[in-house]
Parts: structure tokens; C-alpha cells; sequence
């Protein structure tokens, strides 16, 4: 508001707006996330969701993780230091890990997080409910999205058939979704129990990581049978909860492996979205907490999963 203006006003106006600026000044007015924020004992009177309680932790990377993502992922695909080392150039010209964010203090206030990745047979429920699109991508579609990485003749492993998924895989994480998709499954869940969304990727991340920085779920050492990854070798999505070393410290489960999974952070003009964790089919060092990467909205794939945060 000009100065040379305030004068003119009422004076009844003047005193409420000097009222209303001295208390929000004290902070009386809490913001629209604090004041509805979820409390621990009505995220856990659910036990299919954790509470992440409010505080600081550590996010990001440094250069000393940084290189170790490197080296490990070298190590994962070749076997002797003369081929390790090549491997590890080539995956640094790539700079897969350099455009993490800085190692530093964050703070979030509490939340309260799926324990489980978002299953096949959570999906159809949804589906049948609303006659929503089933799971899927045209082999058209998907040459058209550029980011391959594997043939049209894997994806149709888990292209869904009559709306129903394919066998064998209810308690698998649900693929071949959107974003969007992802949120029109947490404005249904909306409607029919709670109020949900995706977490953001700062979420995600203390979710998965604790409080004290570490690299995994686990601790700062690569274990190559601690996640469904690349060296489990399995070559497709795994059952919800498999892989007991990959819990966080908080009980959520799948934080490293499985499926990327999709979050509520856009980025580019709301084009692109961030993904966290990492896939059934990527070298350890992609399956560290801070990693992460965006791909466009509209994007499906095999690789790509979420989990709801209860609002």
C-alpha cells in the first residue's frame, strides 16, 4: 500500500489492518499446512501409514558420495580394476549423480506416509470403482517417450488385460501410471476415507534416509541383496515389503528399489515431476536416498511407482 495513500483511509480501516499486521507479525496466525498438520496418533491409528515426525536431518550429497555412487555402480558391471575403472569414466561423463542437491540441514515439520508402496490389487479397486483407465502405454507411446531403456516386448510383461493385472503380481507395486494418475487414485482415496496426496521430494527423502544422512535405508555400505535392484537380478517388480533392509528407520517400506516412485515436486513450468528412489533394474549407486531425477507428467513406464502421504 503507497504511503502517500494511507491517510485517506477510515480510520476504523487503519486500525484493523494495524491490528492484523502486529499479529501476524507475532506469528498468531499459524500457516494453512501447520494448523492442519496430522498428529502422530491419527497417522498411526491407520497401521498401513507412519509418521515421520517434525525436526531436522541431514539431505542432499557431497562429493565424497557422489564418488562413492560412482565406484559402486562401476563395481556392479565389471569385474576386474582395469574394467572398473572404465566403467566408472563412462558413468562419470554421463554426470548421473553430479546434479544432486548439496549435503545439508533440513527441516520438515511432521508427516504422516504410506507404509507400502500403492499395489496392483490397490489399483484395480480404484479402477473398477471409477472405470478409470487401467495401467498401460501404446508401443507407440512409449517409442515416443525416448527414455527406452527397455524393449516394448518387457513392458508388455506387465501390461494389464480386462482391467485386471497380470498374474501373480496383486501385491505388486502398480506401473504404467502417470502423475496424473497417481493423483486421480489420491483424490479417490480422498472421497472414500481420508484426504491424501504424494509426498514431496524432501519428504521422500527423510522418509527413506532418517535423520542422519545415511546413503540407504540401511546404513552408508552397498549391499547387494539388501534391495530389489539390479544385482538382485530378479528383472521385474517384487511383492511390497520383500526386502527387509530396505525399511527405513520409520518403518516405511521399498525406500530403496523396486520402482521409482512418483512426488508432488514439479519442476520446468510444472512439466516435469521429481522422481525418488530407485528401480528393479538400476546400479546401486542411482538407489541412494538423495539421488533423484524428473521425467515429463504424462510419462509411463515400468519403472515408475508412488505412495500416498495422509494429509
Amino acid at each position: 500500500m503507497p504511503t502517500k495513500n494511507f491517510n485517506k483511509l477510515p480510520i476504523q480501516i487503519i486500525a484493523l489492518v494495524t491490528i492484523a499486521i502486529a499479529i501476524i507479525g507475532c506469528g498468531v496466525f499459524p500457516s494453512a499446512r501447520s494448523s492442519a498438520a496430522i498428529t502422530s496418533e491419527e497417522c498411526t491409528s491407520d497401521k498401513s501409514f507412519v509418521y515421520v515426525p517434525a525436526g531436522d536431518f541431514i539431505s542432499g550429497s557431497d562429493r565424497q558420495e557422489r564418488d562413492y555412487a560412482y565406484r559402486i555402480s562401476a563395481e556392479s558391471i565389471a569385474d576386474t580394476d582395469a574394467e572398473i575403472k572404465q566403467a566408472e569414466r563412462k558413468l562419470r561423463k554421463t554426470g548421473w549423480f553430479d546434479g544432486e542437491s548439496a549435503r545439508q540441514t533440513s527441516s520438515l515439520p511432521g508427516f504422516c506416509i504410506s507404509r507400502n508402496l500403492v499395489t496392483n490389487q490397490d489399483y484395480q479397486e480404484f479402477i473398477q470403482a471409477t472405470n478409470y483407465q487401467a495401467p498401460g502405454i501404446s508401443e507407440a507411446d512409449y517409442q515416443k517417450q525416448g527414455f527406452l531403456v527397455h524393449p516394448y516386448s518387457k513392458v508388455k510383461e506387465f501390461l494389464w488385460t480386462n482391467n485386471t493385472y497380470p498374474p501373480n503380481t496383486a501385491q505388486k507395486p502398480v506401473v504404467l501410471i502417470s502423475y496424473q494418475d497417481a493423483l486421480a487414485y489420491a483424490d479417490w482415496r480422498e472421497k472414500t476415507e481420508a484426504a491424501y496426496r504424494l509426498p514431496t521430494a524432501e519428504e521422500w527423502e527423510k522418509a527413506a534416509r532418517g535423520e542422519d544422512g545415511r546413503y540407504f535405508p540401511w546404513g552408508n555400505d552397498w549391499q547387494n541383496q539388501a534391495t530389489n535392484s539390479a544385482t538382485s537380478e530378479l528383472n521385474y517388480t517384487s511383492e511390497i515389503g520383500k526386502f527387509p533392509l530396505s525399511k527405513s528407520v520409520y518403518g516405511v517400506e521399498d525406500m530403496a528399489g523396486n520402482v521409482f516412485e512418483y512426488t508432488s515436486s514439479l519442476k520446468y513450468d510444472d512439466t516435469r515431476v521429481t522422481m525418488k528412489g530407485c528401480g528393479w533394474d538400476d546400479l546401486p549407486g542411482f538407489c541412494r536416498a538423495a539421488y533423484e531425477h524428473t521425467r515429463p507428467i504424462n510419462s509411463r513406464h515400468i519403472l515408475f511407482g508412488f505412495r500416498l502421504v495422509k494429509k
